[in-house]
């Protein structure tokens, strides 16, 4: 299959004849994406269009994979020395005069590690991305390193990536993988990617996976066994190296990583929530990365922008945050823009919505927008919705975080109040999950949903019907909507805080009492909520805390924990203390 849209050529080196196929403009910077097992050039076809936009995006079948011819014999001709001479014998046809940005997965990774660590390629090579595949040196240093000196951890460590290399040793086992390919493993596997990674659609066509995957036995068993007992003790990349870890990875576990600064000394780390074969399940996020590094790069630096903790994870993310012009909302926005995402700041305030987003950008954010919408206003919403999938793509973490406050007994609750409370605190909330989480889901390529509820969800209190009732319903909203998108890539959190030092208390409403009383249980909350001083930045924390490690409910202060445990263990205690009527 040929990528739509490419020019190809042909390129002679070492016996064999590489296909190239190029995308965009030859004078904007190179960026060569090499491929892996069992894969061939169109694993990229995603990421490649892309990127072709702002740069000249290459793509090449390794030697015996896709349309390029194999060795022959094939033993002995996939070794890293030859296929460090296709790497060069494209780059001086595709790129002549400048080095190029080098992208690599899998095989394609691993191979990439020597081309970036080699005398020969130096001054050829811009930067390296590298994904899901390691430098065989490093990792035979990383295992001797944990032999001669083990420990209970260093030992586990062993034993998990040795089980994760299952595959590896059935690939040096003569004749069979190339009977297993050949056979019906090569018809199936469009099905079994689909199911193992979620990929959607299933694995990319391509009628030549059966005699990829046979050859491509081959870089096993010429370059594991040999470099991982002799790895190269000078491997130290000449050029500015970004790793993304996908966290999933069934084959790679996070900890080969683990010394990787001894061996780069310009290394920015990514990761990613995601599975091994993600060029095809989460090209948005990978081709933004890869935009932004070589744009880094080429301007004259390779560190990341943001520095914040999470800015491995959140760095060019989109998030949006309902009710960030204050509390929760505006920590949670700047919480996200130290991590370097940009940042949606929306709020009904259109003032307190654009200082967020200004500090924001101050802080860190790649980028931050302000929008003015009232969550409880469908139309407002269908319209927020459009404009920021029109102006800025699919949100990667929605938090929908707007609401208000109502205390008062049940029979003091007018049926107005139920509904202004439910329409933000309930009907905000279904909005927003309704709208961009549907996009999420059609996207494909996963996200999160962050729900602000509170520990009233869980906690009856005779003061506060209204208000419990409309956050217990969007802690259920939140389990049954995680329940439905797990699937499909994308978690959900509710988080439930206590009391927190927000202007909540001084604009909430009392049900039942004349202005003038409302004012002064306005202004006794406050004074109470403000001698707890629970900061918001906490409760921001926790948001980033539940994306990043997918966490369902999460309660936030010492009593919301505390409510949340006895709800769990002793609901009766809860029950009693809801009886009692606090003194405002």
């Amino acid at each position: 299959m040929a990528l739509k849209g490419a020019r190809e050529r042909r390129v002679a080196t070492g016996g064999v004849e590489l296909c190239v196929a190029e995308l965009g403009d030859p004078q904007q910077p190179t960026v060569m994406l090499v491929h892996g097992y069992p894969d061939s050039k169109e694993v990229w076809s995603e990421v490649a269009v892309r990127l072709a936009d702002r740069f000249h995006v290459v793509l090449y079948d390794v030697r015996g994979h896709g349309r390029s011819t194999a060795p022959k014999p094939l033993r002995g001709g996939f070794t890293l020395p030859k296929l460090t001479d296709d790497f060069l014998a494209v780059a001086d046809a595709v790129s002549p005069d400048r080095p190029v940005h080098l992208v690599g997965h899998d095989w394609g990774s691993v191979q990439s590690w020597e081309f970036v660590t080699v005398a020969r390629t130096k001054g050829r090579i811009a930067s390296f991305t590298s994904i899901s595949g390691p430098s065989l040196d490093h990792f035979g240093h990383w295992i001797n390193a944990r032999v001669k000196r083990p420990t209970p951890r260093r030992v586990g460590q062993l034993l998990g990536q040795g089980a994760k290399s299952w595959y590896v040793y059935l690939l040096h086992t003569p004749a069979l993988p190339e009977l297993a390919w050949r056979g019906p493993l090569g018809r199936i596997w469009p099905k079994v990617l689909q199911r193992m990674e979620k990929v959607p659609g299933g694995a990319y066509p391509t009628a030549s996976l059966p005699s990829d995957a046979a050859h491509g036995a081959w870089l096993y068993r010429d370059n594991v066994r040999a470099r991982l007992r002799h790895p190269r003790p000078d491997a130290y990349a000449h050029a500015p190296v970004q790793l993304i870890t996908p966290q999933g990875d069934a084959f790679l576990s996070e900890r080969l990583y683990d010394d990787l600064e001894q061996w780069v000394p310009r290394l920015t780390r990514r990761t990613l929530p995601a599975k091994h074969w993600v060029p095809r399940s989460r090209p948005d996020q990978l081709a933004y990365w890869i935009e932004d590094f070589v744009m880094a790069v080429d301007a004259g630096r390779a560190e990341p922008r943001a520095t914040g903790r999470h800015a491995d994870r959140f760095g060019g993310q989109l998030v949006l945050i309902t009710g960030a012009g204050s509390g929760i909302g505006r920590a949670t926005a700047f919480a996200f823009a130290e991590a370097g995402a940009r940042v949606v700041a929306v709020d009904r305030d259109a003032e307190s919505a654009a200082r967020t987003a200004e500090l924001s950008r101050l802080i860190g954010a790649f980028e931050a927008w302000a929008e003015t919408a009232d969550v409880s206003d469908e139309q407002a919403m269908e319209k927020l919705a459009e404009k920021v999938h029109r102006e800025h793509g699919v949100l990667d973490v929605l938090v929908n975080n707007a609401g208000i406050g109502l205390s008062g007994s049940f029979f003091a609750t007018s049926a107005d109040d139920w509904r202004k409370v439910l329409d933000v605190n309930l009907w905000g909330v279904i909005h927003g999950c309704r709208l961009f989480g549907s996009r999420m889901a059609e996207r494909g390529q996963g996200g999160h949903i962050v729900n602000t509820a509170s520990a009233a969800a869980f906690q009856p209190s005779r003061v506060l019907p209204a208000y419990s009732t409309s956050k217990a319903a969007v802690l259920m909203l939140s389990e049954c909507l995680r329940a439905e998108l797990a699937d499909q890539g994308i978690g959900v959190s509710a988080i439930c805080p206590g009391i927190v030092n927000t202007n909540i208390t001084s604009t909430a409403r009392f049900a039942g009492v004349d202005e003038a009383e409302e004012r002064r249980r306005q202004e006794n909350s406050a004074r109470l909520y403000g001698l707890r001083n629970y900061p918001p930045e906490k409760v921001a924390e926790a948001i980033l805390d539940a994306v990043v490690h997918n966490r369902a409910v999460v309660p936030v202060t010492p009593e919301a924990k505390g409510a949340h445990l006895l709800s769990r263990l002793l609901p009766g205690a809860l029950r009693r203390l809801a009886r009692v009527e606090p003194k405002l």
